[in-house]
């Protein structure tokens, strides 16, 4: 490791930060619960199968679960700031890592500029209506992106105590409008009936629901700054897939009682052009102003997204940066707090840029910025996902692994799920993605040239640079503290 005093950089990440409440905190602002519901679970409802998508929602948790017990197994075996993409080295070796790192690094990069165009246009849309100030969305764009840099220079600690606060207050608002109902009408069980669960498109229904749970793998990527973290990231990431898991469900149920189960599917879809069904059963059940308090908690709730996604996305390139497959500037930390901030603003710089040129254009920031960098991510993110999986499978079986519940059934039966997931996507993805403009339904065949970038340049690496080919394999096998490249630990 260099240099370590003041004014010097260092390559390590701030250690033993993070307990179990700090990384579900990071993991769930990224979910974005209130964003979740007001746009994932209300398009789910209006093009999946209406009432049935309660019972996708806890469909797709026993599918993250599953895949999480193997998940839990390797987070004991290796620790590492590179998240899936050193899960992918250590199962299916360097290649196929570097291929991973490739789909994570645009994946989550892709996802930040979607988020900072999200993220000013509903700014700009709800301070206009709850106070009347009027300012081009780019605007909020560019104030979100300062805040995100320097909250994120602090440190990561200081992230997740920002967090925290944001989830705290979008899951009680939420949770007051579920109670309101529950209290005025019961829920209806209607909702688990097979005519309701398996009506419309149930398929796109499972998809919507996995959306919801997109960044819960971001536990992994925390692993070198948590405390103990053989022990804190399993228990974190069950702790997130069950908590948004039921949290989702258990709304969506609210949301499809309070609108009626049998019409649940055409309200949703009346509303689907506004974008306000959840805003609609809120001034129902809680009134005007506990309503305009809601939409201003959509507000925060955006910005921890953009916040938490952007933590995730420096962290593969930090990652990359380190073991030198990106430039080494990447990979050095600030001394003061292990914060990577070279990573961190040149990610805010691909996602700043990508936004003003959106804006430039005279794109929409929702129809085609969001739509298509969003939609893009989380594709990404999906199939990064379906690779750690088949990684967590290949690595269990090479080492002959006796626990074959743990380390095959149960994450096998995740990954046959996470496959049908990612192709539901792909097949599905201008609805996924929520536009069919322009390029937008071509999008997936970027999803195979990143891995045949991933490839070829595993190729120069291993032909040119044959040193920093090795390291993404052998470096997983150093303790954290002796370490330029991936951090990893063995059991």
């Amino acid at each position: 490791m260099s240099g370590s005093g003041p004014g010097q950089d260092s390559t390590s990440l701030a250690k033993n930060v993070l307990g179990v409440p700090g990384i579900v905190f990071l993991v769930l602002a990224a979910v974005a619960p209130l964003t979740g519901m007001v746009v994932v679970a209300a398009i789910g409802i209006a093009v999946g199968n209406g009432g049935g998508m309660v019972a996708a929602f806890l469909l797709a948790t026993v599918v993250l679960l599953l895949f999480a017990v193997g998940y839990a197994q390797m987070s004991k075996v290796l620790t590492s700031a590179g998240g899936f993409y050193a899960f992918v080295v250590k199962g299916l070796g360097r290649t196929m890592g570097l291929v991973a790192g490739f789909v994570a690094m645009l994946g989550y990069n892709c996802f930040v500029a979607g988020a900072i165009g999200t993220s000013g246009f509903f700014t700009g849309a709800v301070l206009e209506d709850v106070f009347g100030l009027d300012l081009d969305w780019i605007v909020w764009s560019a104030v979100s992106v300062v805040l995100v840099f320097l909250l994120s220079r602090r440190g990561i600690d200081v992230s997740a105590k920002v967090l925290g606060v944001s989830l705290v207050l979008e899951v009680s608002i939420l949770l007051i409008m579920d109670f309101g109902v529950l209290f005025r009408h019961g829920f209806s069980f209607d909702v688990f009936d097979p005519s309701v669960m398996l009506q419309g498109a149930s398929g796109l229904a499972l998809l919507f629901a996995a959306n919801a749970f997109i960044g819960f793998e971001a536990t992994a990527l925390f692993g070198e700054e948590a405390k103990n973290p053989k022990r804190t990231i399993p228990r974190a990431t069950y702790i997130a897939i069950g908590f948004i898991g039921v949290f989702a469900a258990f709304t969506t149920w609210a949301v499809v009682t309070a609108i009626g189960v049998a019409q649940a599917q055409d309200v949703a879809t009346a509303h689907l052009s506004t974008g306000d069904l959840v805003f609609s059963v809120s001034q129902d059940y809680l009134g005007d102003a506990l309503t305009k308090v809601m939409m201003l908690l959509l507000v925060v709730s955006l910005f921890a997204a953009l916040l938490a996604l952007h933590n995730s996305a420096t962290r593969y390139l930090y990652a990359l940066g380190r073991v030198g497959v990106l430039p080494r500037l990447l990979g050095r930390t600030r001394a003061r707090n292990g914060a990577p901030q070279h990573a961190a603003l040149a990610q805010l710089v691909f996602g700043s840029v990508v936004a003003l040129l959106f804006r430039l254009t005279g794109l929409d920031p929702v129809a085609d910025l969001t739509a298509s960098m969003t939609g893009f991510g989380t594709l990404g993110i999906l199939a990064l996902q379906l690779l750690a999986a088949l990684a967590i499978l290949v690595h269990f079986r090479r080492t002959r692994d006796p626990r074959l519940t743990r380390t095959l059934l149960a994450p096998g039966l995740g990954a046959v799920g996470l496959g049908l997931i990612v192709t539901l996507a792909i097949i599905n993805f201008p609805t996924l993605a929520g536009s069919s403009n322009g390029l937008v339904p071509q999008l997936p065949w970027l999803l195979l040239i990143v891995a045949l970038a991933g490839l070829l340049a595993a190729a120069w690496l291993r032909k040119r640079r044959p040193a920093v080919y090795q390291a993404l394999d052998t470096d997983l096998e150093r303790e954290p503290a002796a370490t330029l490249g991936m951090v990893g630990e063995t059991s």
